[in-house]
């Protein structure tokens, strides 16, 4: 059976690929970028599909190239548009949320006439701390990815008993992505010290829970959103 993941070649997508084949999970990788692509796929063994998710048209197809033994998706496609409220604009707003909520949706209704041939399929989303503990400078982002929240739940009822519906809310991990934010050695210090854990996370700390939550081993766990946060979240050690 196979595992479709938007965002395929990013950060956590390519790690969560990566442990998907380790563990002998079939990986079909979308994303925009063909060069990367192809060597990603080229290095793990796996099929993949040139998409940009703001095309329905090329979601479609993405998932109609996937196959008919498709029983896992993965949305790992993302946006980090930091700006005070004052200047974010409504493109800034639109763009945000069709990226991360609308595309999420449209991968979803694309994969779920081959969900419903399966006896169970899965599907994994994600959003960001920044939901639940609100930021500065982050009112587009936590709007669009709280609509991935609302999503998850909306979809994991709607959905059962068939597909399994879930949703990591990660802390700052060091990705491509994350970049403006982390490669300030200063910068990237201080948000560390921000978490109980002492350090920013990695695309392979959020890969093994992505990989459990897909696998049958997860059968008796949808409408959760889980924080892969080094406590971020929930613990504050300091003052």
């Amino acid at each position: 059976m196979t595992v479709l993941i938007f965002g395929g070649t990013g950060g956590i997508g390519a790690a969560l690929a990566r442990r998907l084949r380790a563990q002998g999970r079939s990986v079909h990788l979308v994303a925009r970028n063909e060069a990367n692509l192809k060597a990603l796929a080229s290095e793990i063994g796996a099929s993949w599909t040139v998409c940009d998710v703001n095309d329905p048209a090329a979601i479609q197809k993405a998932v109609a190239d996937a196959g008919e033994g498709l029983s896992g998706l993965a949305y790992a496609v993302g946006t980090i548009n930091l700006k005070p409220v004052a200047r974010l604009s409504d493109a800034d707003f639109e763009q945000d949320f069709r990226v991360n909520a609308l595309g999420a949706v449209r991968a979803v209704q694309a994969a779920l006439p081959v969900f419903k041939k399966q006896d169970s399929a899965s599907v994994l989303l994600f959003s960001t701390v920044a939901v639940a503990q609100g930021f500065t400078a982050h009112a587009s982002v936590a709007m669009a990815k709280g609509a991935i929240e609302g999503l998850t739940l909306a979809l994991a009822a709607e959905l059962s008993p068939k597909v399994r519906v879930n949703c990591i809310a990660p802390s700052l991990t060091k990705t491509d992505l994350a970049k403006a934010l982390t490669a300030n050695e200063t910068m990237a210090n201080a948000i560390a010290q921000m978490h109980a854990l002492q350090r920013l996370g990695e695309a392979d700390d959020i890969a093994p829970l992505g990989a459990l939550l897909l696998s049958p081993d997860a059968g008796w766990i949808t409408g959760q959103i889980i924080g892969i946060d080094g406590g971020r979240s929930t613990l504050r050690t300091k003052g």
